[in-house]
């Protein structure tokens, strides 16, 4: 963000923050595409300033549903609590959150994929609210022909995007896969983060995974967290966590999650971890496909470091041959 005077006047009208000096307001290094944060200094919080939504939402509505994610995964036990909303007007025009600050560090993998693993369990074992009790975070009622649907809206970017012919033969042939996959599983339903790359994960001094963005929270599938939290479009999106993991370093992952949450879950969620990853894959890249045209316009004033790297992102995930390597996984 360019400055925080509108930041500090929308906070010195709650009585919570009236005193608060404008020096206490210190922005945070830039790391993600959706939000600028800003510390408040001496208050173990940080204010949350939205720069766009990412799903397309109003102000207020972005506002309303990213305010009821933080409270409803409070109790995990894994995510910040949420101490105030601020609502959108002309000095903040998309509003704010305020949470508590969590201290920690990036992810080191794969060392830190089990304690993530259990950061996801405690999320995902969560109690489900009564259906009409969900809004209003997402409730799709089959959330794996939401998540293709949403990979199909997303899929015109391919052709778009200049991509190499190869690279679009092969995306083709994995799209027609998804769109032929059938289980004949029940589809188990959880509070789940959806945006879980390991990048937006902190780790405490205790060794604690902490999920800190919660703008996509819904109720959904608890495989595609799995699979989005694991798949090498996630593990090398964030610049300070990049890495590459192993087949045995997902199954310990996939093993810490089972071990964290209640047998019949993980028993719910065993016959789609596999046929998921494939649809989580394609939902992301369908996504950086879209970077590769409008990623300056979608999140304008980026830092220059920061663009260059999703640039490089988005140009190497859709490289034929990465395409190839990370669906051999289930070829």
């Amino acid at each position: 963000m360019t400055g925080t005077a509108g930041l500090h006047g929308a906070l010195t009208r709650l009585p919570a923050f009236a005193g608060l000096p404008q020096g206490a307001l210190e922005p945070m290094p830039r790391r993600g595409v959706a939000h600028d944060h800003v510390r408040l200094l001496g208050k173990g919080l940080v204010a949350r300033v939205p720069r766009w939504s990412q799903l397309g939402l109003d102000p207020i509505a972005n506002l309303e549903q990213q305010a009821t994610a933080f409270r409803r995964a409070a109790p995990s036990g894994h995510t910040p609590e949420l101490a105030a909303v601020l609502p959108p007007g002309p000095e903040l025009p998309m509003g704010a959150l305020v949470v508590t600050e969590i201290v920690g560090r990036p992810p080191r993998l794969p060392g830190d994929m089990p304690a993530i693993a259990r950061a996801l369990a405690a999320l995902h074992a969560l109690p489900l609210p009564l259906d009409g009790e969900r809004a209003p975070l997402p409730a799709p009622a089959d959330p794996v022909a939401a998540t293709l649907a949403q990979v199909e809206r997303q899929a015109v970017w391919f052709e778009r995007a200049g991509l190499a012919p190869d690279a679009l033969a092969r995306l083709g042939t994995e799209l027609e896969a998804a769109r032929a996959f059938r289980c004949a599983a029940p589809i188990p339903i959880t509070l789940v983060g959806s945006d879980v790359h390991p990048g937006n994960f902190l780790i405490d001094d205790a060794g604690k995974a902490w999920f800190t963005d919660l703008e996509k929270a819904q109720y959904g599938h608890p495989a595609i967290d799995l699979a989005h939290a694991s798949l090498y479009t996630s593990t090398m999106w964030e610049r300070e966590v990049a890495a590459v993991l192993a087949p045995d370093e997902v199954a310990a992952f996939h093993e810490a999650w089972e071990a964290a949450v209640p047998p019949a879950l993980a028993e719910a969620v065993r016959p789609w971890r596999q046929p998921l990853r494939r649809l989580t894959w394609l939902r992301t890249l369908s996504w950086m496909a879209r970077w590769r045209v409008e990623g300056a316009a979608l999140s304008p004033d980026m830092p220059d470091s920061l663009a260059a790297h999703m640039d490089a992102h988005a140009v190497d995930v859709l490289r034929p041959e990465i395409i190839g390597r990370v669906a051999a996984e289930w070829r």
